[in-house]
């Protein structure tokens, strides 16, 4: 998991670096893109072809959908804030994903996850700071609504993944966002320059092995004691900032970022708790 969360900083931070070149969109079709050869490679190494049509496609659609909002809203975001804000904004998706499976997963939300939830909130409040003179900008609200995709996203492949095979879900969702976000970017499509192929070849290998790393941590570790690892990534944040562009979070940010943290992290474990109490 810390291996992952290593792996999509530094992807987050080539699609940083080439957002000053090139359109959110087409940095979100770029992304998708790039890591396809070597997921086709690896779904075909898997021998994972067979039955790829008899899929639910609606919600692969939807997932696809979903993954280009969220892309193009992340690198929009990322063009405008720092990394170390642009995740501490994206910590909400947990509490987000709680509150949606209580809609579509017809899930049993107690009052301590709501407060857990509305803790969180806070916490983006904070760091939002809806003063005039904080990050209530495009940049941040971009951010927030990344992560409000994400989580829808994260429902519905929770959905899907009842019937459909992990390697399916991520061959349609890689193919669909490369046509989708690739047919979006067109028409205001820049022409790739020979000075960065090495980070598009960064952006595809820390992209595709940061997905296999997070998928053998979930499925090699308890999401209870993995998950609290993504927080990790405010580190790498901070670190890369600070190599890359000289910057540092200010008190607000993280102020709340602990305020978050703490509020997942107890979200997960009072989760953890309650599984293990029906289960044990």
């Amino acid at each position: 998991m810390l291996l992952a969360v290593a792996l999509f900083s530094l992807m987050d931070t080539v699609m940083k670096l080439l957002t000053v070149h090139y359109p959110a969109m087409q940095v979100a079709a770029l992304r998708a893109l790039c890591s396809l050869p070597l997921v086709l490679a690896y779904i075909g190494w898997r021998g994972a072809f067979r039955g790829m049509f008899k899929v639910r496609w609606p919600l692969h659609l939807l997932r696809a959908v979903l993954g280009v909002a969220m892309l193009s809203l992340f690198a929009f975001g990322l063009k405008k804030l720092s990394l170390a804000e642009a995740y501490t904004i994206f910590f909400i998706a947990p509490a987000l994903i709680t509150a949606l499976s209580v809609v579509f997963l017809k899930e049993r939300v107690n009052a301590a996850r709501w407060t857990a939830i509305g803790v969180g909130l806070v916490g983006v409040i904070v760091v939002l700071r809806p003063t005039g003179e904080g990050m209530l900008t495009l940049g941040g609200l971009a951010i927030l609504g990344a992560a409000a995709f994400y989580a829808v996203s994260s429902i519905a492949g929770s959905i899907l993944g009842r019937t459909d095979s992990g390697e399916h879900m991520v061959l349609w969702l890689m193919i669909l966002m490369s046509v989708g976000a690739c047919a979006l970017a067109a028409p205001s499509w820049v022409p790739i320059r020979s000075s960065e192929m090495l980070l598009l070849c960064a952006l595809s290998v820390t992209g595709f092995l940061g997905q296999l790393a997070i998928t053998e941590a979930f499925n090699k570790g308890e999401a209870s004691s993995i998950a609290p690892l993504e927080y990790s990534a405010l580190a790498w944040g901070v670190g890369l900032d600070w190599l890359l562009w000289q910057t540092l979070p200010d008190r607000f940010t993280l102020l709340g970022a602990a305020i978050i943290i703490a509020s997942g992290v107890y979200l997960i474990g009072h989760e953890h708790h309650h599984a293990t109490a029906e289960h044990p």
